[in-house]
């Protein structure tokens, strides 16, 4: 069913909304893709908080226009699903790996920093760790030290509680023997 001006205009501001708050756009061709396969990747995309949508490429051109993401409109030919994220990595990542499981799903280009990026460049920003990914791995390195320190004291306190009995017993034969020497 075709849109109405209306309703074009009411996409369009939609869509220019979160290239606002974008970092990212990847734009893929989905020709082929059966509705299940579609509806998973929109599940993952959700997930992720990356906003996916097939649109009307003069639809996407017009949203696009006046931004950072306004040379992506050389690239908007034919049927492509847009995603766009507020997480520089999160719309490459989520349409990498879509792709990776399904060959149907081509990526074509993306757009970072005002930089259009060709496939490769997608796919190598979608390989960057996340964002969740690096903070946990920070904060690994910065738990090693202090966990490594409590597992010595736990360590040299084991060691210390098992010898206790033993240099307890050798003290008492020792203060015994003076005693014995003497009498």
């Amino acid at each position: 069913m075709p849109l109405n001006r209306e309703d074009k205009q009411a996409v369009v501001a939609e869509v220019q909304a979160e290239v606002a708050k974008a970092q990212s756009i990847v734009l893929a061709e989905y020709r082929g893709i059966a509705v299940g396969d579609l509806t998973k990747l929109r599940a993952k995309a959700r997930e992720q908080k990356v906003y996916l949508r097939v649109l009307k490429n003069t639809l996407a051109r017009r949203a696009v226009e006046g931004t950072p993401f306004a040379p992506l409109a050389d690239h908007m030919t034919g049927p492509l699903i847009y995603g766009v994220s507020e997480d520089a990595i999160a719309a490459a990542k989520v349409i990498n790996d879509f792709a990776k499981s399904n060959d149907k799903l081509v990526i074509r280009a993306g757009s970072y920093e005002g930089q259009v990026l060709d496939k490769a460049n997608v796919q190598a920003l979608a390989s960057i760790p996340s964002r969740e990914e690096l903070l946990a791995k920070l904060l690994g390195v910065m738990q090693a030290p202090v966990s490594g320190f409590a597992r010595a004291l736990a360590a040299l306190a084991a060691k210390r509680a098992e010898g206790a009995p033993a240099e307890a017993a050798a003290t008492e034969v020792a203060a015994a023997e003076p005693a014995a020497a003497a009498e």
